[in-house]
């Protein structure tokens, strides 16, 4: 079966938009390449044509009719505060909140759009607002509490097993940190793992992490 998630992040505004390329979203140039240098004045834009020595000049009341977005690759490290794994032979719905760091990649999709507010009628501010969304795959390593209860009193002893988290996640940049939501399953790392109820059984949490590109 495969599971599929989306995430976004919440619009924010922002001065200027970083120079660099940029594929045309929205324009009212039905000319243009798809892609572009963009590079914000915060007075107006200057749209550079690759190849051909070409611009454009975008004022700031005009730069309302425009859209841009990027694609790249995302690389992060998160961390898991909890996760909630459902019931299972006769045991509650869970909430744990054993340590789990891991390492994410997936591809992530930033969209800007420029707005325009009249204040007087010759004066207005322009702003830039971005939204964006990412997901991918994770693997990383963790603990959980293994004792008779989940083991179907195979054990008489309790201990935290080391732990290996794979799964799904999709993520909003929250600028400082991104948060997200994520799917996986774990693998217990010792013997007991044939006797563990939550051995590659499916979880949900809550992921923070540090963007690292």
């Amino acid at each position: 079966m495969l599971l599929l998630l989306s995430g976004c992040r919440v619009s924010s505004p922002t001065s200027t938009l970083n120079p660099g390329y940029y594929r045309v979203l929205r324009s009212p140039e039905s000319d243009l390449p798809r892609r572009v240098y963009v590079i914000d004045t915060a007075d107006s834009l200057k749209l550079l044509i690759p190849g051909t020595g070409q611009q454009r000049i975008v004022s700031a009341k005009a730069a309302q009719n425009w859209a841009f977005y990027s694609p790249k690759i995302d690389i992060d490290v998160f961390t898991l505060p909890f996760k909630v794994r459902p019931a299972r032979s006769g045991l509650p719905p869970q909430l744990n909140s054993n340590f789990n760091a891991a390492l994410y990649a997936g591809r992530r999709l930033d969209f800007h759009r420029y707005t325009y507010q009249p204040v007087t009628p010759s004066f207005g501010v322009r702003k830039l607002r971005s939204q964006g969304f990412g997901y991918g795959l994770f693997a990383g390593i963790g603990s959980a509490t293994i004792n008779e209860l989940v083991t179907n009193k195979q054990i008489n002893y309790t201990y935290e097993g080391v732990i290996l988290d794979v799964g799904i996640a999709a993520i909003y940049d929250a600028h400082i940190f991104n948060i997200g939501l994520a799917v996986g399953v774990d693998n217990l790392m010792d013997p007991n793992r044939r006797v563990w109820l939550y051995q590659r059984q499916p979880w949900f949490g809550v992921l923070f992490g540090l963007n690292l590109n």
